[in-house]
């Protein structure tokens, strides 16, 4: 069952609201071992041994969740685990599980024991799983709040990815996108500095995204590439402030990944600009989307504290 992109958190006391993790969803059956399955049904049972030792006494057991792991902030971090995910080599699997340990977040109970829980209620699937002894198995169940807004604010303030709201009477609808279940992604506004822009593809002048970074005190580091949201409009007006200030080498302190310094033409890097990305203290920017040029700010007032 997935959610649906929300407008505004729910008030009431016909929702549960909990935290939206930043990991990779998961289907885990119990009966005997465990087996892990990804949301488009492939098997990944092999890329979590630290995940499989199935919970005391259950058997012919379905349940949903999340497979996270935490990054250097202690926050849930889909890119700490991209490196684990395709990884099938039992020696460095193991190796992984030990430098990188991941937590299953079991946020919903299918089947129990052989009894198909999809037709009751939230409210009634979440008690039966609080009811489970989840013990040394490597699993938890988070938990649930009464008050979204609240928690909207706390997972902004700590960098969270979001919130899901569920109406307490919905039932499970397998594979289903549900307005019963909706999900509320942070946005979060930075500030950075152009370095770069790469063509459309197919195109040597069409302007379609920009290479972007942030001024540190250990120069201009690459933060990412931001095509979204640079439509027609946006790259004439781009195109026009850039076009005077190519230059022959990268104006990045740090290298380029390879893949994005293809076809890209140099710029001096001195056009600030607003891009929303998804989630904060991230080395690249994530799902980022640019949002105008800073006419009012210079790179040296951002080297001074002085962005939005």
């Amino acid at each position: 069952m997935l959610a649906t992109p929300g407008t505004h958190v729910p008030p009431g006391e016909d929702w549960r609201h909990e935290v939206k993790w930043d990991g990779v969803r998961a289907l885990a059956t119990v009966d005997g071992d465990v087996t892990l399955v990804s949301r488009n049904g492939n098997r990944i049972t092999a890329a979590w041994p630290e995940l499989l030792t199935a919970p005391v006494g259950l058997r012919d057991t379905v349940v949903d969740g999340e497979i996270i792991a935490l990054n250097d902030r202690g926050i849930p971090d889909f890119r700490v685990l991209a490196e684990r995910m395709h990884v099938r080599n039992t020696a460095t699997v193991a190796r992984l599980a030990q430098r990188i340990p991941a937590t299953y977040m079991v946020f919903d109970v299918l089947r129990l024991g052989g009894e198909d829980l999809c037709g009751l209620p939230l409210e009634e699937r979440r008690r039966r799983l609080a009811d489970l002894d989840l013990g040394a198995s490597g699993w938890q169940v988070p938990q649930e709040y009464d008050d979204g807004a609240m928690l909207l604010d706390a997972t902004r303030a700590q960098g969270l990815e979001g919130i899901v709201s569920k109406r307490i009477d919905s039932t499970y609808r397998p594979g289903a996108r549900s307005q019963h279940w909706l999900k509320f992604a942070h946005r979060h506004r930075g500030t950075f500095v152009v370095g770069g822009w790469r063509p459309q593809t197919g195109s040597s002048d069409r302007l379609a995204a920009l290479l972007v970074g942030e001024v540190t005190p250990d120069g201009l580091l690459y933060r990412g590439r931001v095509g979204s949201g640079v439509g027609p409009k946006q790259s004439r007006v781009l195109t026009g402030l850039l076009a005077p200030l190519t230059r022959a080498s990268s104006p990045f302190a740090d290298d380029v990944p390879r893949e994005d310094a293809a076809g890209t033409t140099w710029v001096d890097p001195v056009v600030v600009v607003d891009v929303d990305t998804h989630g904060l203290g991230y080395e690249r920017l994530r799902q980022p989307s640019y949002q105008g040029v800073r006419t009012d700010l210079t790179p040296d007032d951002l080297a001074r504290g002085g962005g939005a």
